[in-house]
């Protein structure tokens, strides 16, 4: 078996650089640690971090292929960040202009979470502490 230390990053491909730095800065608070153009291959690779940790990394690049959204099909299905209070992201959601899917509760844990999208339609989870 490997042994695993942590996840170190998640890499994101968006359709329009500016549109989801916007999104991923602005509306979910997330640093950027260093912003690369790339000439020969005309994208960006961008790292984020989420506090001090190193989280995404967004990339842009001409023309990706749209992402399959519904029905659901094999690969990542979402990221999924632990919220202090749920009503309390609602509203700044809210505030921002950001869409949600109704509140629901996990069958399991009693905890209450809900899903929005990012610009390019990748669904994201906040799960309630």
């Amino acid at each position: 078996m490997l042994k695993l230390n942590k996840v170190h990053h998640i890499a994101i491909i968006c359709a329009d650089y500016g549109r989801s730095l916007d999104f991923y800065t602005r509306v979910l608070g997330f640093s950027v640690i260093a912003e690369h153009y790339r000439e020969q291959r005309l994208s960006y690779k961008t790292d984020l971090a989420l506090g001090n940790d190193y989280v995404i990394e967004l990339f842009s690049f001409p023309s990706p292929p749209p992402r399959l959204n519904r029905p659901e099909a094999c690969g990542l299905r979402h990221l999924a960040f632990e919220v202090d209070n749920i009503d309390a992201s609602i509203g700044e959601l809210e505030r921002l202009g950001v869409a949600r899917e109704p509140v629901r509760v996990d069958e399991f844990t009693g905890k209450r979470f809900v899903f929005f999208s990012d610009p390019d339609g990748l669904p994201i989870e906040l799960y309630e502490k």
